[in-house]
């Protein structure tokens, strides 16, 4: 079930700045510049919706989480954390231009086996799709919208 999330209305949000002929944005989380990429803006964008639209809390937030997988070392792209520090929601952030495909879902699995999250949560920014796992059952369910952060 595909999800329209209204990213572009938060881009007055967004710190810009050029700097040696590049273009940087500024990752609030993080609390550096970045170079800007359209996978960058997209998880910029995203940022921000959850933060004012769902109600996300910026501190338990974490951006480019390093996971360890089968002895290899990965960076998830955003892992938000319940109120008890336990991780909640996964998110893959893609350019644009990349279409979601299986292997996407494939590689946000892949990231979830240590963490074991309730939520998934996959944009390109125009398309996204967020699913609830069901561990007991081996299975998920697509959902219509992001859950709401519940304090």
């Amino acid at each position: 079930m595909i999800i329209e999330l209204p990213l572009m209305d938060f881009q007055d949000r967004l710190q810009l700045k050029t700097e040696g002929g590049q273009r940087w944005l500024f990752d609030p989380i993080r609390r550096k510049w970045v170079v800007l990429q359209p996978e960058e803006m997209v998880r910029q964008l995203l940022l921000w919706y959850l933060i004012e639209s769902k109600g996300y809390n910026k501190n338990r937030l974490a951006v480019e989480r390093g996971l360890e997988i089968n002895g290899m070392a990965k960076r998830c792209d955003i892992l938000i954390y319940d109120t008890t520090m336990k991780p909640l929601l996964l998110v893959e952030c893609k350019a644009p231009q990349v279409q979601i495909t299986q292997s996407v879902f494939r590689q946000i699995a892949t990231y979830n086996l240590p963490l074991q999250v309730p939520y998934l949560l996959v944009s390109n920014g125009p398309v996204s799709y967020c699913c609830e796992m069901n561990y007991e059952r081996s299975d998920f369910t697509f959902l219509k919208d992001i859950p709401d952060f519940m304090p």
